[in-house]
């Protein structure tokens, strides 16, 4: 087995207020091998954003705390480390990129700069390197005239190209691992497909592993090797790409991928998920996914399930399916 770059493990973050604490996600474990790539998908209110600021300790702590868990990286618990020592490691190990390219880059300084900043704070070299490898950046994502754009600002650029120099900024240092926060999310789709091609090409030649986020399976099956599905803050589904497209175990996993619109799909209208996702900390037992779900059982309600196997490297955490599958064994074994 192969150490992984980063390993995830029982990840739990709450928030205290009036009310008490409450557990915003809970029990969140998955691994990175070094240049991979893994995908968390869920809807909005899952906890997806949450567990990639906790990895890179941005949540605001307080009123926010991560309550139990470790985040290791390349061997290292992060949540171990003193908050002085992380800035060491953001940008230059780990790199993230936001959602909103707008208003994560500084709307009053070049573009050239902001790169620059990155470059200046965690690589050695004067500034004619600098420039140097700023325009081998703004080349690299696919930028036009990067001589001539360095002094441009981001309200100059497109969306898919403010989005572009975010990757540049993110790549600047070579880092061992990127998060990607909904990076095509607002994109139409043709800069949507350059944006995926180009986190392809950084992955292939700098070998950097990839935490991709989104709510969009197509996009996490045109970029990852394997899918974490969250909902209400925990994992309920984790598998290779190719099994969860050919056979989902969670009943949320399935009805995700039945809302995906089809070529020649003779539907009149889209399928949608009845209800919404749960409000934080208001399931107080058994599976959060219960009142949507069409397959649920009583034991669902009472009883949260646990991951259980569904194959090599597939797990899911639902009674319905685990019970499917034990009496799909049975029959078997009688033939």
């Amino acid at each position: 087995m192969k150490t992984p770059l980063l390993k995830v493990d029982n990840l739990a973050v709450e928030v205290s207020g009036k009310a008490g604490k409450v557990r915003l996600i809970d029990g969140v474990s998955f691994e990175i091998e070094a240049g991979g790539a893994v995908g968390i998908v869920g809807e909005s209110g899952s906890g997806k954003s949450m567990t990639s600021l906790a990895i890179m300790r941005l949540i605001p702590d307080p009123p926010l705390k991560v309550a139990e868990g470790r985040v290791e990286f390349a061997g290292v618990n992060l949540l171990d480390l003193p908050k002085s020592k992380m800035p060491d490691i953001r940008g230059r190990d780990i790199a993230m990129i936001f959602q909103e390219p707008m208003s994560s880059l500084n709307p009053v300084m070049t573009i050239g700069d902001q790169i620059g900043e990155a470059l200046k704070l965690h690589t050695p070299g004067n500034s004619e390197q600098r420039r140097a490898r700023i325009i081998e950046l703004l080349r690299l994502v696919g930028i036009p005239n990067p001589e001539g754009r360095l002094g441009a600002y981001p309200h100059q650029f497109s969306g898919g190209m403010r989005q572009r120099v975010m990757i540049a900024m993110a790549v600047a240092c070579n880092p061992k691992l990127l998060i990607a926060d909904e990076p095509t999310t607002a994109l139409y789709v043709t800069i949507q497909a350059q944006v995926l091609e180009l986190m392809h090409k950084v992955r292939k030649t700098l070998n950097t592993a990839v935490l991709l986020i989104s709510h969009d399976l197509g996009v996490i099956a045109d970029v990852c090797d394997r899918v974490i599905v969250m909902y209400a803050g925990r994992v309920v589904e984790d598998a290779d790409v190719r099994s969860v497209f050919r056979a989902p175990a969670h009943p949320y996993t399935r009805a995700l991928l039945k809302s995906i619109p089809r070529i020649g799909d003779d539907q009149t209208r889209l399928f949608q998920i009845p209800g919404s996702v749960p409000a934080a900390g208001s399931v107080k037992q058994g599976c959060p996914f219960y009142s949507r779900c069409t397959l649920r059982i009583d034991r669902c309600a009472a009883e949260m399930p646990p991951m259980s196997s569904f194959g090599a490297a597939h797990r899911a955490a639902c009674w319905v399916t685990a019970r499917e599958l034990a009496v799909a064994s049975r029959k078997e074994a009688v033939k």
